[in-house]
């Protein structure tokens, strides 16, 4: 239901690679609620996407970027202002690839190089993003960013891997960034900790199916699905968030605040 809550407002989706992504049912919600974007994802990533359907959907452009790229960051963010006849309101951080996960290495044995990897896709490309979007003065007072993060940066599930410790980071460059963009021109920066979804990236996870199971019945409301995700993030590109930043939003219908429940115990 459109409700016009983003008219007039405009913003840079990353991470939007198929329908099971969240960053596309972002952009599918953002653009019924009346905003602007450009869509943007790695080169390679964008080859075995279906973005192009998406970016017809929404009337909107794609400007490829590597997000560990500094060189293509300042691209993309110059880019958008131009294609979008202005400064941004908001930008998803919809990133994470860890090569360690992918090659199911275990944690205490990890590649190194690969780590590094993992951190700079998932965690430091939202460092970049930032420095280049306040360098530019590329954001509107009052803009928003939020980026998808997960538990593991808090609590461990032993098959998530390195991409927890990327999590932590993401996490605590939302706040340092924040505190300093907050400041200087009252952008707002936080995360949304989903609960665990069907995704291309998820589905990657060793023990992806049975762990939904179980987040599911330890939910009292049941896993937030990835279009609820997706509402969310638009509530906090809107303006009736405007003084919520800095924070790691939980969205995993209860996980997070809960010890147990009646379903688990009787499983055992």
């Amino acid at each position: 239901m459109s409700t016009d809550i983003l008219k007039g407002k405009k913003g840079i989706i990353f991470g939007a690679l198929n329908e099971m992504s969240i960053a596309w049912k972002v952009a599918q919600k953002a653009h019924e609620q009346g905003a602007q974007f450009v869509l943007t994802n790695a080169p390679i990533a964008m080859r075995m996407g279906e973005i192009n359907k998406l970016a017809e959907e929404t009337n909107s452009e794609i400007i490829p970027a590597d997000a560990t790229s500094v060189e293509d960051l300042e691209n993309l963010i110059t880019k958008a202002q131009e294609i979008l006849g202005g400064k941004l309101d908001f930008i998803l951080h919809s990133i994470g690839m860890s090569p360690n996960v992918r090659k199911k290495k275990h944690y205490t044995d990890i590649n190194y190089e690969w780590y590094k990897t993992t951190l700079d896709v998932s965690a430091t490309s939202l460092h970049k993003t930032l420095a280049i979007a306040k360098k530019q003065d590329a954001i509107n007072d009052w803009g928003s960013v939020v980026a998808l993060t997960y538990i593991a940066a808090q609590r461990i599930f032993p098959d998530y891997g390195d991409m927890a410790d990327a999590k932590s980071l993401l996490e605590s460059i939302t706040r340092s960034f924040g505190y300093h963009y907050g400041v200087d021109k009252k952008v707002r920066i936080n995360t949304i900790s989903q609960s665990p979804t069907v995704t291309t990236a998820g589905s990657g996870v060793g023990g992806f199916d049975k762990f939904i199971s179980y987040a599911e019945k330890m939910s009292p409301l049941g896993n937030a699905s990835a279009e609820a995700c997706a509402d969310y993030c638009i509530a906090m590109f809107s303006d009736l968030t405007k003084y919520v930043t800095m924070q790691n939003l939980y969205h995993d219908g209860g996980f997070s605040a809960t010890g147990v429940t009646n379903d688990i115990m009787d499983m055992m």
